[in-house]
């Protein structure tokens, strides 16, 4: 009975693994490929010399069926300049109308350089659909998302959040590393964004990230802040799915990659729930706090950057540790000092004020004065430690792209660079709007 369960369930993750879905679901969405007549070697972001198990893909079966986006099935395409055109004609090709445009991938991939293949947009909605919900999971929505909720809404629950978000990404990028599975194939998969191509891809930290945020947030406000059950349960579901599936969308992650890094991450809240709120004391109050939070956060990144060979992957793992060591060092000194007015238990929950034109004004005040220090210190940090990394390891500093692939100088710079950032947002930002009257 265990060896059945055990081979429906590998042959399930098989299915669900396969490109072609992915590039089905593409098609079906608008997205088409402008791939050379003559079949290419997939590009998967990843050479594949010796993975065993569910990521020794058949590529037979992914050239056989045609799904409008790979070569075989677009074979008979007219071509332009070596890439498809508009694809009237093709039997089964969406027409072409007025919201056909070409594009190229979001973002050239920030280790290679690749910008990627043309493709075309039959769907114009989804695709902003879409691009929208996947910048839900890269850095400068966190930028904007987690000063905006600690400066106007609730510091408690944002530096929280920020404790889970570092831990969810460190676990995600650490598990992709020691996983090794590559990029769907394309083709048949069109690469609507190649920014994160060079990572490994198992399991999805976008579908974690847009799955972690949401749900901690709703257990974080739920009881603390009036609102019924099912809005905020409907609103983090929406989050993570509109996150999950963007990613397939993009070409980025198959379905089995998704949904495992959507569970993955229900599994970590799972175990986060209970000690939240003992961490965030501890970071408050404990004397020993700050040793703690340093070695902690350099520890996990030094065994996240020895997995592998460098990748964005590990810029975002050091990144993430950075920031939540930052963020938690200013809570601290916060405490410490008596800067920390957390609202009372007494006054729970908490309810909205009436919006009103002055509270509005006075919000979008701290948030832009706020962004802007936080993206002037962490330009001004990037321009000065890179340059002094490279001069203290005798490393050419005018490629600065080749000098961050040198563990080195990447691991030391994201951790002083973020952390900065983090103990700015945290502390010194919420001190500046005190002497400006804006808190």
């Amino acid at each position: 009975m265990a060896n059945v369960f055990l081979k429906t369930f590998v042959q399930m993750c098989n299915y669900l693994q396969d490109p072609c879905h992915v590039a089905r679901f593409q098609h079906f969405c608008g997205i088409k490929g402008t791939f050379p007549d003559k079949a290419t070697k997939p590009d998967s972001g990843r050479p594949e010399p010796d993975r065993p198990g569910l990521r020794r893909r058949q590529e037979g079966r992914s050239s056989d069926v045609s799904v409008g986006n790979g070569a075989a099935g677009d074979a008979a395409a007219p071509q332009v300049n070596g890439m498809q055109g508009d694809d009237a004609g093709s039997p089964g090709a969406p027409s072409a109308d007025s919201d056909t445009t070409r594009a190229k991938p979001l973002r050239r991939n920030s280790l290679t350089g690749d910008v990627g293949q043309e493709f075309l947009v039959h769907n114009k909605f989804l695709f902003y659909l879409f691009t929208f919900g996947t910048e839900l999971g890269n850095e400068m929505f966190f930028i904007v998302f987690f000063p905006f909720l600690f400066w106007n809404i609730d510091a408690l629950v944002s530096r929280r959040l920020i404790v889970v978000w570092a831990w969810n990404l460190f676990v995600g990028q650490s598990t992709k590393d020691m996983v090794r599975w590559s990029r769907p194939a394309s083709p048949p998969v069109v690469k609507v964004e190649v920014f994160y191509n060079s990572e490994y891809s198992m399991p999805s930290t976008h579908a974690m990230t847009g799955t972690a945020i949401p749900f901690c947030l709703f257990m974080l406000t739920y009881g603390r802040w009036q609102y019924p059950f099912l809005f905020g349960f409907s609103v983090a579901l929406g989050w993570s799915v509109l996150v999950c599936v963007s990613r397939v969308y993009m070409g980025m992650h198959s379905v089995l990659e998704v949904i495992t890094g959507f569970l993955y991450s229900l599994l970590i809240l799972a175990f986060f729930q209970p000690i939240l709120d003992k961490i965030d004391t501890y970071y408050m109050m404990d004397h020993y706090a700050p040793l703690m939070i340093i070695v902690s956060h350099v520890s996990l990144g030094l065994v996240a950057f020895s997995l592998d060979s460098w990748s964005t992957s590990r810029g975002d793992t050091a990144q993430a540790l950075g920031t939540g060591a930052g963020s938690a060092l200013a809570t601290h000194a916060n405490y410490q000092l008596g800067l920390l007015l957390d609202p009372p238990l007494s006054s729970l929950p908490l309810t909205l004020p009436p919006l009103g034109i002055g509270m509005v004004l006075r919000s979008l005040l701290r948030f832009f004065i706020g962004v802007a220090v936080i993206l002037v210190t962490r330009m001004v940090m990037k321009a000065v430690t890179i340059p002094f990394l490279c001069r203290l390891f005798g490393l050419p500093s005018d490629d600065v792209r080749q000098a961050r692939q040198h563990m080195k100088v990447e691991l030391p710079y994201r951790y002083i660079v973020y952390s900065v950032v983090g103990f700015v947002c945290v502390s010194f930002v919420p001190l500046l709007f005190r002497i400006f009257n804006l808190a």
